[in-house]
């Protein structure tokens, strides 16, 4: 028998089906097709370096659900996913990259075959991994079904987590810390940008004791001086400078589950302007989580935030936090709740949120941020322990 390798207890995986089913019966879907790796994983369990085919797991209202993908990538269901071998279901691998078949005429072609042809059919359509033409030939081969927006309607039940996520979280944290020491450690003034890299891989995926390290759906952003204007650039073989700052946006991952964590350093005396944006963005960033509490909305928080950064004269129009726990690339980000001003969802407990109030100005950035846990009754819980502060190194 091929043994699994399952993350979480079969009382989890069986908490997070009937919460989906829930919402499926609340949308009215009798037939939900997943084709998020990270919404797979977290109903199944599925792991596997495949989402860059056509892939997918269907969720019933009344029977397991199922695994369906590339013929030779059912191996890695088998040995990932909590169901039985036989709901793992592979397609011929003439359907990969062609274009004469498409995948989903063989997703159809199974659906008829278990008498679903006709159902109120759920598909995430705002997805990266669901693309127009899939969605075409979807609908083309299924002219009967009823075809409803099932967008995020897992990523919702996934916004509180359990403690079995919760400890995996805290495993993650510790990597994200151990990186943080580790490139503020080794940065100076002629060392190149993608050795420091390099070791911050080495450090993530070395991990912590018996916390092994995932890789990130996320690589190293690490931009310097006018440079980190821009939030998303990555690395290059420049070497660090004196007189420039550079944010270190980094996640730990454990089992795919992220804890981001960024933070600042300057290389040299930083001028009064980095000072002046550094104290009001941790205090922008300490009333933030003075708000982060159950109860309060998710505006809340970002008002908070934005109070002491516009009376130092500091504008920013980006949200300041998304929700985080398990993903795949290209996004840490579970893309549900914004912390905005627009946005009034109520924080409950065990919500998580990469608390992300990063300054990116005209000709410098700054980065100092938080991933927090909404706790039962208080300020938000801060996952990792390093000082709220822009590094300086002289």
């Amino acid at each position: 028998m091929i043994p699994k390798t399952i993350p979480f207890s079969a009382a989890e995986y069986d908490r997070r089906l009937q919460k989906t089913r829930a919402a499926m019966e609340k949308a009215g879907i009798e037939v939900l097709c997943v084709t998020d790796p990270s919404n797979m994983a977290w109903l199944t369990g599925y792991d596997g370096w495949s989402f860059y085919v056509h892939q997918g797991v269907v969720v019933f209202l009344d029977a397991e659900p199922w695994w369906w993908g590339r013929s030779q990538d059912r191996n890695g269901a088998i040995r990932t996913v909590w169901m039985e071998d036989s709901r793992c279901y592979g397609y011929a691998d003439n359907f990969v990259q062609s274009t004469e078949r498409h995948p989903m005429e063989d997703l159809a072609a199974q659906l008829r075959a278990m008498g679903v042809a006709t159902s109120r059919i759920g598909v995430e359509m705002e997805n990266y991994y669901y693309t127009a033409k899939a969605h075409a030939v979807l609908t083309h081969e299924l002219p009967d079904a009823t075809f409803i927006d099932g967008t995020a309607l897992v990523n919702w039940c996934r916004t509180v987590k359990s403690a079995e996520e919760l400890a995996f979280m805290r495993k993650a944290a510790r990597i994200s810390e151990k990186i943080v020491d580790g490139w503020l450690d080794r940065v100076e003034p002629g060392v190149a940008k993608n050795a420091v890299v390099a070791e911050i891989m080495r450090d993530a995926i070395l991990g912590v004791d018996d916390a092994w390290g995932d890789y990130a759906a996320i690589v190293p952003l690490l931009p310097s001086g006018t440079d980190a204007a821009a939030p998303h650039l990555t690395w290059d073989g420049r070497p660090f400078q004196e007189g420039e700052a550079t944010f270190f946006e980094i996640s730990g991952c454990y089992r795919r589950y992220h804890i981001p964590f960024c933070r600042t350093v300057f290389l040299g005396e930083p001028p009064e302007l980095f000072k002046h944006a550094e104290a009001a963005l941790v205090e922008g960033l300490e009333a933030g989580l003075e708000m982060a509490r159950p109860g309060n909305r998710a505006c809340d928080v970002a008002n908070a935030l934005a109070a002491p950064l516009e009376a130092a004269g500091i504008t920013r129009g980006a949200r300041c936090g998304y929700p985080i726990g398990l993903s795949y690339p290209p996004d840490w980000g579970e893309r549900t709740i914004s912390l905005r001003a627009e946005d009034e969802t109520i924080l409950e407990p065990d919500m998580t949120f990469h608390f992300m109030p990063g300054l990116w100005m005209a000709n410098w950035g700054l980065e100092i941020t938080e991933s927090i846990r909404i706790t039962d009754d208080g300020p938000a819980e801060c996952f990792c322990d390093r000082p709220r502060e822009m590094f300086v190194k002289k």
